[in-house]
């Protein structure tokens, strides 16, 4: 999992990473030298946990609680948190990855961050960014709180309007219009299926 993030942070670039143990010989983390999705899913509460700059990553947890991990980068730096015990056993009561994992990242990051500071990361030629509703994910409206996802040739991208929040007059005008026609769309296309 290490290897997979490291490609990410480093632009495809990957060198081995350097396992560091804690004092019984278990893995705290790896790293290596080296813009996600930072303001929602688990890397948001790392945010909250006081790690800045460009972060993403995965959470993992197997059943029964057995295995809890989280895997993330910033430009400079990727690093793994696997928390569990040598023979399976329950870590404890809802040991989700974003309990106990993230944390340790976090503080992790914290600390690297100020001798590898992150920076923002580069967009890959051939992807371009389009704003969307982060409570939607379609095409933004006035009152919308927005994020940004890239695209690539050929993607499909959101066209509709987001129809969560309300918008200006012009917005409601062209999100009925819309829906007017996708419905009548879907309509014609059941015909023509007898």
């Amino acid at each position: 999992m290490l290897r997979g993030q490291a490609g990410r942070a480093g632009n495809g670039a990957v060198v081995a990473p350097r396992r560091r143990v804690d004092d019984d010989g278990g893995r705290l983390g790896s790293r290596r030298p080296g813009r996600s999705s930072d303001r929602r899913g688990t890397a948001s509460q790392a945010r909250d946990l006081g790690v800045r700059g460009p972060v993403g990553g995965k959470t993992g947890t197997t059943d029964e609680y057995h295995d809890a991990w989280f895997v993330g980068f910033s430009n400079s730096m990727v690093a793994a948190v696997w928390v569990g015990f040598d023979t399976p056993a329950p870590i404890g009561r809802e040991a989700y990855a974003a309990r106990v994992a993230v944390p340790i990242w976090a503080d992790f990051m914290k600390r690297t961050a100020r001798v590898r500071p992150p920076a923002p990361f580069a967009i890959p030629d051939g992807l371009r960014a389009e704003e969307l509703c982060s409570v939607s994910y379609l095409r933004p409206v006035e009152q919308c709180p927005t994020y940004v996802e890239y695209f690539k040739d050929g993607d499909s991208v959101p066209s509709a309007l987001c129809p969560v929040h309300k918008g200006t007059f012009k917005q409601q005008a062209t999100r009925a219009v819309q829906g007017f026609f996708r419905s009548l769309g879907g309509k014609l296309k059941g015909v023509f299926r007898r």
